[in-house]
């Protein structure tokens, strides 16, 4: 693994537990999407510590989690272990998806393509299309752009519909806050 300073900084805020956006919840949001659907194949992408994908393995879905964070792969495997369910958590890139093998059924991105960088949001958004299969379903959370240590993070609502359509159709947009700031939302399903 190449040297990446923000990518390290994950692994020491991993090992000291000073992760604000690891809640441990899953999301109303995501609770809801499982109440209206049947198990079949996830995948969540910037998994973390696997909270997200455990809670869908719990409800009968076959699981396939992926982070850069290895720290935080060991910490969900770990996790998954004690809840009693099995999870394919892997340590990788998510603008490198060839590794893994659809379809999927549903997928899942809380606060991830956020913050990939725009070259790297066309290889996500290429790995996602070739993975969830037709009529399939992809949830994503994202911050709106807000300045964040001295730069701007986040995607507008216009530059996810720019990143995934035609390939995804959007259902449904919510709009709130995160500690302030603009955040949102995003149902969408894969054109047949």
């Amino acid at each position: 693994m190449n040297f990446n300073p923000e990518r390290w900084l994950f692994e020491l805020r991993y090992w000291l537990g000073r992760t604000p956006w690891d809640t441990q919840i899953t999301p109303p949001e995501v609770s809801a999407f499982l109440q209206h659907h049947p198990p079949g194949r996830a995948l969540d992408l910037g998994c973390g510590t696997g909270t997200n994908a455990i809670s869908l393995a719990q409800r009968g879905w076959q699981v396939t989690g992926i982070d850069f964070s290895m720290t935080a792969i060991w910490i969900a495997r770990r996790k998954a272990r004690r809840a009693g369910v099995q999870v394919d958590f892997r340590v990788g890139d998510v603008t490198d998806l060839s590794d893994l093998d659809g379809p999927y059924n549903y997928a899942l991105d809380i606060g991830c393509l956020h913050a990939v960088d725009p070259a790297g949001r066309q290889n996500y958004a290429a790995g996602l299309a070739r993975l969830v299969q037709p009529g399939g379903h992809y949830m994503l959370y994202a911050w709106l752009p807000r300045s964040w240590n001295g730069t701007t993070r986040g995607i507008s609502r216009d530059q996810v519909a720019d990143l995934l359509t035609p390939t995804f159709r959007i259902a449904r947009v919510v709009v709130g806050e995160e500690q302030g700031a603009g955040s949102a939302w995003y149902w969408l399903q894969k054109q047949r």
